[in-house]
């Protein structure tokens, strides 16, 4: 599925960027060398970031 149409970026590509480390929405675009356009993912991809720190939190419990 396509998180950023703009770019073309899509969910397992902002996963690999959250598991080399993107911590914002900026980090993945860089990790995708590419600028946000629209900005319409951010939102989305904030979310997939939160997800896999509470993930990652629960995980270490």
């Amino acid at each position: 599925m396509y998180v950023c149409n703009c770019n073309g970026i899509r969910e397992r590509d902002v996963r690999a960027a959250i598991d080399q480390g993107a911590s914002r929405p900026a980090d993945v675009f860089r990790h995708a060398d590419c600028k946000p356009q629209c900005a319409k993912c951010v939102c989305d991809i904030r979310c997939m970031i939160e997800d896999q720190q509470v993930a990652l939190r629960y995980a270490a419990e």
